[in-house]
C-alpha cells in the first residue's frame, strides 16, 4: 500500500513508543507540525487499511518486580473455547490469552494464557485459581516457565529503523 508522506513520517514518529504523558498524541502532533486531531485521525484510518494491525502497551514486568512468568497451555474442548477463553482474558492476571491450532500428536493444546507474579509459587497459585475459575479442572494442561526474556519493542515500519530481535539479560 502507498503511504502519504506524512503517514510515513507518523509512523516513524510511533515506531519507538509514545511519550509518556498524559496527552501523548499532542506531543507525536506537536512534533509533526501537525494537530492532535490530525494524528488520531491519520491513526484511526492506518488502522481501518490494516497498515498499523495492533496498538498497545509493551509492559516489562522485570522492572516492575514481577521476576516470575509462564504460559500456561490447556487442552480445551473445542465447543467451549471461546467462552473460556473469555474468561481467562478477563481475569486480572492475566496478562495475554489467545487460541491456538493443536498441533496432535506432539502440542494437544488450544487455549494459551501468560501470567506473571513475584515468584514461581505466585505463578503457580494464580495459575491454579484460575484454572478453578475457569472451570479447567479436569482438562490437561502444561506450565511453561519462562527462563529467559526476550526485547520487547513496537513494530518497525521503515526499512531503515528495521533491527533484529536481541535477547535482554534474564
Amino acid at each position: 500500500m502507498e503511504l502519504s508522506p506524512f503517514d510515513k513520517q507518523l509512523l516513524a514518529a510511533i515506531e519507538d513508543g509514545l511519550p509518556l504523558e498524559p496527552m501523548p498524541y499532542a506531543r507525536v502532533a506537536e512534533r509533526l507540525g501537525t494537530t492532535e486531531q490530525e494524528v488520531l485521525d491519520r491513526l484511526a484510518g492506518l488502522q481501518a487499511k490494516h497498515v498499523i494491525r495492533r496498538f498497545g502497551v509493551i509492559v516489562r514486568h522485570r522492572e516492575l518486580g514481577y521476576t516470575a512468568n509462564a504460559m500456561v497451555v490447556w487442552d480445551v474442548p473445542t465447543p467451549i473455547v471461546r467462552k473460556t477463553g473469555r474468561c481467562i482474558a478477563d481475569m486480572p492476571d492475566v496478562t495475554l490469552c489467545y487460541r491456538r491450532p493443536r498441533r496432535p500428536p506432539v502440542w494437544p493444546y488450544n487455549l494459551f494464557a501468560m501470567i506473571h507474579g513475584r515468584d514461581r509459587d505466585a505463578v503457580l497459585h494464580r495459575i491454579d485459581r484460575i484454572t478453578k475459575l475457569a472451570n479447567l479442572n479436569g482438562a490437561p494442561r502444561a506450565v511453561l516457565f519462562s527462563r529467559r526474556r526476550f526485547k520487547q519493542r513496537g513494530a518497525r515500519y521503515s526499512p531503515a529503523t528495521r533491527i533484529e530481535p536481541q535477547r535482554e539479560p534474564a
